[in-house]
């Protein structure tokens, strides 16, 4: 069971990374990996040292900001999916790992701010996505950078309308 989720995995990122390469609207590097397996960021991004602790407390953020700026100039909703971070800059690509999941995000905001001593603020869709509902303690590793647009991200746009350049088939 394990090699047809492995290969299902393999081939929806594929096809995934072929969505963005035929768009450049679609700028959702956020790319999920389960207990068995590991997702990479996209090719096209660039290496960058890690300046960051490889473990760190985690809390999340979203309600009370939707429909606000971030500080990279994103427009917070539910299903946004990033992280913030005091220093890192805009769209450095972050691997953080949790309770065997893991989510490649990008930096999208600054904090946390909270008074408990925290290092990440993840948005409430990557929190959800790695099953993280109270302050946590994740696993990080800085694995790129990718130019910061208002859409980085927001998720992938549906497959099929990649595919019909946009315009719903039908």
């Amino acid at each position: 069971m394990r090699i047809k989720l492995k290969t299902a995995t393999t081939t929806l990122l594929a096809l995934t990374a072929a969505a963005c390469a035929a768009s450049p609207a679609v700028n959702a590097f956020a790319a999920i990996a389960g207990p068995s397996g590991g997702a990479s960021a996209p090719s096209s991004a660039t290496t960058v040292k890690p300046k960051v602790h490889p473990s760190g407390i985690a809390t999340w953020f979203g309600p009370g900001f939707y429909g606000k700026k971030t500080a990279c100039g994103q427009t917070l909703t539910p299903g946004v999916v990033g992280i913030a971070n005091r220093t890192l800059p805009c769209g450095t690509l972050v691997k953080v790992t949790y309770s065997g999941r893991a989510l490649t995000v990008p930096v999208l905001d600054r904090g946390p701010y909270s008074h408990i001593g925290a290092d990440w603020d993840l948005t409430a869709g990557a929190a959800a996505t790695l099953g993280i509902t109270d302050t946590v303690r994740i696993r990080t590793r800085v694995v790129g950078i990718t130019p910061n647009s208002p859409t980085l991200g927001l998720p992938p746009v549906a497959l099929t309308s990649v595919l019909a350049g946009g315009a719903l088939a039908g």
